[in-house]
Formats: C-alpha cells, structure tokens, sequence
C-alpha cells in the first residue's frame, strides 16, 4: 500500500519542509572519495583558508546530493512515484562544515497526463541553511501515479 501523496493530492504552492542535516568533514572526504573530486576548496584546509570562503567548502553536489535524501524523509514520494523526471541546481551559497541543511520543496506546476492514472508535478526546490540562506535552489520534476488506474 502506497504511504505517500497521489498525483491529485498536490496543489500549487503546497510546500514541504524535511528536518535538518549537518554536513560534516566526513561527508565531504566520503563524497570526495566516490565522485574522485578532490578539489582543494573542499579537502585542503590550508589552501581553503586562502580563499575568500576562508576555509572549507562542501561540494555543491553533495548538498544537492544530501537533498534527495531529505527528499525522501518526507514521505510524499513513498509509493506513489513512478520516475524523476529532471533536477536542476544553481548553487546560491556555500555549505561549510557544520552546516545544518533542510530541504524545502513547494509546488509551481501539476500537470495530469493525457493517459490518465498519473501525472508531473513540478517543484521549486531549496536546500535552506540554519541561517534560512539558500544553498542551492532549484526544481525537480517528478512522475507520480494517481488513486485512479489509468
């Protein structure tokens, strides 16, 4: 049985708001690791403290990354999705470790499917720092199935 949110469930402006996440130096050494983007901004204290972040910076994709998992803490997606569709990200703010991220969702456009059963919602999405600075905005354009068989 489906727990999340059917096609015909969101509305326009319907927003979402996940619990937090701190970033933390092992976050950005496990990510540094998998993606193979050693970047010095992100692993290299002494070269990041030149900067004009003076000091750390997380990846922009693991913010964005990190994201999809809130995503799913919402519940809304449990069940019902059938595809993500397409992501964009423009990355607004840097993440520095010991950030604490949340993810905000809210809905711009719902669209039902010609076929029926089903349909694609569009969402603005944020990723918010404890500050309520935007890290990386955004959209996702997600495909969920309705109650009623196509």
């Amino acid at each position: 049985m489906a727990r999340g949110q059917f096609f015909s469930e969101f509305s326009v402006d319907d927003t979402f708001v996940s619990g937090g996440r701190t970033v933390t130096e092992a976050d950005v050494v496990h990510f540094a690791g998998i993606s193979g983007d050693f970047n010095p901004l992100h692993v290299d204290a002494s070269f990041a403290e030149k900067t004009p972040f003076g000091q750390r910076i997380a990846h922009g994709m693991l913010a964005a990354s990190i994201s999809t998992g809130l995503g799913q803490t919402l519940g809304i997606f449990e069940g019902t999705t059938l595809a993500l569709m397409s992501q964009t990200f423009d990355y607004k703010a840097p993440v520095f470790f010991g950030d604490t991220i949340r993810l905000r969702l809210t809905v711009r456009e719902v669209t039902p499917s010609s076929k029926g059963g089903k349909g694609v919602v569009l969402f603005q999405s944020d990723v918010v720092k404890q500050d309520d600075t935007v890290a990386v905005a955004g959209s996702w354009t997600v495909l969920f199935r309705d109650k009623k068989p196509a």
